[in-house]
């Protein structure tokens, strides 16, 4: 039976990456998004408020019983949506708190929930996209870094709840070349080789390079990984800025 894949965010610069590794891998690519766009890469595209989904218990239920009809089994399931409110501690509001925690907390856990018994039947896989602000953050990321920090503890806190029947990874990117990224630079290219140059690498990473990472992740070879958190930075975790 062709393995199936659900990629929430799938519009994003890695969401795209992601559903066209595992398309090209023979997967059934189920798509979810916010916004309402179609997805060369997608069999089935659904689009999908994770917000409204930790908040709204009818829209919960009409979601839930859209997946059972349209979700028959599913092998692996890729936590990879997320929202990004920047701001300093003084001045960030409660409801984009909450937005941040709904969108890439929340919302993962309940669709692990959801689709836990499918899951478990494929012996299948969940992979959290976290990021390297659970680890190493800056100035306004106050919501951004804490939920990713929480993703990477809910990884490892279902790899021991469940016990070997779903595993849990999760995959935290450093800086990765996508619009958005180029976006949130005003798309001037010397501000982005600055970036590259950060890297001990020297350039930032691939959307096909995490979307190579998870498709390994996915597979049965690497079974005996479970509770990971694996980083994907180019080395610069290894970084000490010094005054010269």
């Amino acid at each position: 039976m062709q393995k199936a894949v659900i990629i929430t965010g799938v519009l994003g610069g890695i969401g795209s990456g992601l559903a066209k590794a595992f398309k090209e891998q023979g997967y059934r690519v189920i798509g979810l998004d916010v916004r309402n766009s179609q997805s060369a890469y997608c069999d089935l595209f659904i689009q999908f408020d994770l917000n409204l989904y930790c908040n709204d218990p009818g829209y919960k239920q009409q979601m839930d019983q859209h997946f059972d009809e349209h979700v028959p089994q599913l092998s692996v399931l890729i936590n990879n949506a997320a929202v990004q409110i920047l701001d300093n501690l003084d001045a960030i509001r409660i409801q984009d708190w909450n937005h941040t925690l709904n969108v890439n907390l929340t919302g993962p856990m309940l669709l692990s929930q959801h689709f836990l018994q499918k899951l478990a039947s494929a012996h299948g896989c969940i992979i959290n996209i976290a990021s390297i602000h659970q680890q190493l953050t800056k100035k306004k990321f106050i919501a951004y870094a804490t939920s990713k920090s929480a993703l990477v503890g809910l990884t490892k806190a279902m790899s021991v709840d469940l016990q070997g029947l779903v595993r849990v990874n999760s995959i935290s990117p450093a800086a990765i070349d996508t619009q958005m990224l180029r976006d949130g630079f005003n798309n001037d290219e010397n501000m982005v080789q600055k970036l590259n140059e950060l890297h001990p690498i020297q350039r930032i990473g691939k959307p096909a390079e995490v979307s190579k990472l998870a498709l390994l992740l996915a597979e049965d070879e690497l079974g005996f990984i479970n509770g990971a958190n694996i980083c994907i930075d180019g080395g610069i975790s290894n970084v000490l800025k010094d005054l010269d």
